[in-house]
């Protein structure tokens, strides 16, 4: 074995320049290759994020305004979404395991004798924080105390409790007190979200200091037992369904009702995950063919200028699997020494890019696992014996006679 790597080692450097000209094109075929799984995983990373810290399996609608017109009524009718068609679709969608109403005021003032913030006041229930991926980093969210006791209290976002509050801890929020539509509320908690800024208050609440105003801003439902994205299309056509029948539009009518299907989004967005995926290795492993040509090329220059030293190693008793097994050895050698040196230059360019965009909605920590290494690895592998079969094959065919007279 010794023999036989000392051999190889002295083949390579006996064309230093060929040999890293070639494997600079192996190199650079496996950096693209792990740069690109690198992006690809960013991405995958970043979608996964999304989907953990909320719940999928929800559809949320929102009240709209016809374009078609339906049995009398002209286009352009709104549409108001009400507490009592949370019982239609529960009782007509056999999917639909429950429906959670919401309110909100745009023009909320939040107040303290410090500061004040204005925007969203979203009333909500208490399964909105498992919905919405809401991270709570003080107190706690709406619970079902809050709901049933009408409690005036609100969960804030961290930036507005800082503005709130100054620049302190988020537990000396918990407990103060805030001044909102005219009335004195309990800070419950303190939250995080990518994305989400709004103050939630207990639905209940709202409705009390809104005169029990049936009207809901928004409808979330709950599907349950679905698993393909067929089965969630028709989930929120037979709420549509529904709640045409409710406010009379047609079912059909886009515009009428809006809906945001987070069961199917998340489906198709696992699917296109897989498919960016596998585009990757293809591209990768087209780039990295570049390389392999090239080995290939130099192992059959390599095998030409080596026909007297085979021959001779065949007159004097060699078997060809013998040879066949140098051959391929010195080729996946040399596509695997310079395979891990575009290895170790990719993974260091997925860690500066890394450190240096941090994490986004759009990607996160895109380096790669030991999966990925072990998998490009066994590329690495195959390719190598690929790119040295056709040149072992060609020597192992030397006639021993041939290969002497050979000059």
């Amino acid at each position: 074995m010794l023999d036989l790597l000392h051999e190889i080692g002295q083949t390579l450097s006996n064309n230093k320049l060929r040999t890293w000209l070639t494997g600079l094109s192996v190199a650079w075929g496996i950096f693209m290759l792990i740069v690109l799984l690198g992006a690809a995983r960013g991405v995958t990373n970043a979608f996964k994020a999304a989907n953990d810290d909320a719940s999928t399996n929800t559809i949320s609608i929102w009240g709209g305004v016809t374009s078609m017109p339906w049995k009398g009524y002209k286009e352009g009718r709104y549409i108001p979404l009400k507490s009592n068609d949370i019982d239609a679709i529960v009782k007509e969608n056999e999917a639909v395991s429950e429906v959670l109403a919401y309110g909100s005021i745009d023009t909320a003032k939040i107040t303290t004798v410090r500061d004040y913030v204005s925007g969203s006041f979203n009333a909500v229930y208490p399964r909105e924080k498992e919905i919405q991926g809401v991270k709570m980093l003080a107190g706690r969210f709406i619970n079902d105390r809050d709901i049933a006791e009408a409690r005036r209290v609100m969960v804030l976002h961290r930036d507005n409790a800082r503005t709130l509050f100054g620049d302190v801890e988020p537990e000396k929020v918990v407990g103060q007190t805030v001044s909102c539509l005219g009335l004195a509320w309990t800070v419950a908690g303190v939250y995080e979200h990518p994305w989400r800024s709004s103050s939630y208050t207990p639905y209940s609440t709202y409705k009390a200091i809104t005169g029990n105003n049936d009207e809901a801003y928004q409808l979330t439902a709950r599907v349950e037992g679905l698993t393909t994205e067929e089965q969630g299309s028709e989930a929120e056509q037979g709420i549509r369904s529904s709640l045409a029948r409710q406010h009379d539009f047609n079912p059909a009518d886009p515009a009428a009702i809006w809906t945001w299907n987070r069961f199917t989004q998340s489906i198709a967005g696992a699917a296109a995950n897989v498919y960016l995926n596998l585009a990757v290795w293809v591209i990768g492993i087209f780039t990295l063919l570049t390389g392999i040509v090239g080995v290939s090329n130099i192992m059959f220059v390599s095998v030409r200028e080596r026909t007297h030293e085979i021959g001779i190693r065949r007159a004097i008793g060699a078997k060809p699997r013998s040879i066949l097994v140098q051959i391929l050895t010195e080729s996946v050698a040399l596509t695997t020494i310079f395979g891990y040196i575009g290895i170790v230059l990719g993974m260091a360019l997925l860690q500066l890019i890394d450190a240096l965009i941090g994490e986004t909605e759009a990607f996160r920590n895109p380096t790669v696992d030991i999966s990925i290494a072990l998998q490009v690895t066994a590329a690495l592998v195959v390719a190598g014996a690929l790119a040295g079969l056709f040149p072992a094959l060609k020597a192992i065919k030397v006639k021993p006679v041939e290969a002497l007279r050979d000059e």
